[in-house]
């Protein structure tokens, strides 16, 4: 955006010195490129800020996935654990039977 800014500041110097006219058209010509500056200038600034905006929606909504799928993972993952220790309470039982049986 500054370089737009710039670059238009250098066309306005440019313009005066190439082209010199009543001092009436100089500051109609003056005016008017202002005002396509600032067109301009207004048009990068909300194309800037519609790419910001779908940039935090994008990255939001994969966080909240990430979260998401983080949950799931952590409730299966618990899941598996008690699983494995039932089955690990199980086979020492059964040991501890047949240890008691040996006796």
């Amino acid at each position: 955006m500054a370089s737009l800014v710039i670059g238009g500041l250098i066309g306005a110097g440019l313009a005066l010195l190439l082209a010199p006219q009543t001092g009436k058209k100089t500051r109609k010509y003056l005016a008017s490129l202002a005002e396509d500056m600032s067109e301009k200038a207004n048009d990068t600034v909300s194309e800037f800020a519609e790419t910001v905006s779908d940039f935090v929606e994008k990255a939001t909504d994969r966080a909240a996935e990430f979260v998401k799928e983080k949950d799931t993972l952590t409730k299966e993952s618990k899941k598996m654990l008690l699983a494995a220790l039932e089955k690990a309470q199980e086979k020492l039982e059964e040991q501890r039977k047949r240890l008691e049986d040996s006796i």
